[in-house]
């Protein structure tokens, strides 16, 4: 995990210092880093508290670096800044989806531990930068499906919809940005993190349609 983090902080460096196919290939690296580390953690039944607070915001920290570094690379700071807010959101909406969708379905996630120590203040920054997202995201879902039935839940919580967010997961997000690196234009991948905002719009919209049969009928 740290040194997952390590190589994508590196590599927002050599996006500042313009050397833009090296660190395309350290963040397919991290990317590498990334997944070894989650499955021998598992494997090996060293899962940690501290590693699975630490996990998601050493990832934030990178993205935050890279869209730093591509604001200092192209001297295009709004777009950077609009493209780091757009993926976060983009992560964000992805995770509490597919949580949603797995309690749904009767096979919720694993919740987050209790933690003390230093484990506890990684935990109480995790709870600042994520928790209130979270929140927004149950509460709408929840709002939208109050004294409905199970059928209209399931129609709601739709794969379709879980599979395409999964597709704008940060494994994804990396391969892409290695692409508009080894192209020279670390700018264009700040567009395609506000696309992927956008898209949320249009997966909402789709299953407001599948659930507006259950509200006409009343279900």
């Amino acid at each position: 995990m740290l040194a997952a983090g390590a190589t994508g902080l590196v590599a927002a460096y050599l996006i500042g210092s313009g050397a833009f196919v090296a660190a395309a290939l350290l963040l397919q690296l991290k990317t590498v880093l990334d997944n070894a580390d989650g499955q021998l953690a598992r494997l090996t039944d060293r899962v940690t508290v501290l590693g699975r607070y630490l996990d998601s915001e050493s990832d934030l920290a990178v993205d935050a670096a890279i869209f730093t570094a591509i604001g200092w690379a192209t001297g295009r700071w709004i777009l950077a800044a609009a493209g780091f807010l757009c993926l976060t959101l983009a992560l964000g909406v992805n995770y509490n989806v597919e949580r949603l969708y797995r309690h749904e379905v009767g096979d919720p996630a694993e919740p987050m531990p209790a933690a003390s120590g230093v484990a506890g203040l990684v935990a109480r920054v995790y709870a600042a930068v994520y928790a209130p997202q979270d929140r927004l995201v149950a509460g709408f879902v929840e709002r939208r499906l109050r004294n409905r039935s199970p059928r209209a839940r399931l129609a709601y919580h739709d794969r379709v919809t879980v599979t395409v967010l999964a597709n704008f997961g940060l494994s994804t997000q990396l391969a892409v940005l290695g692409v508009c690196l080894a192209a020279g234009a670390p700018d264009v991948y700040a567009w395609v993190a506000i696309g992927c905002a956008v898209a949320l719009v249009p997966l909402a919209i789709r299953r407001e349609l599948l659930l507006r049969p259950y509200i006409e009928n009343g279900r």
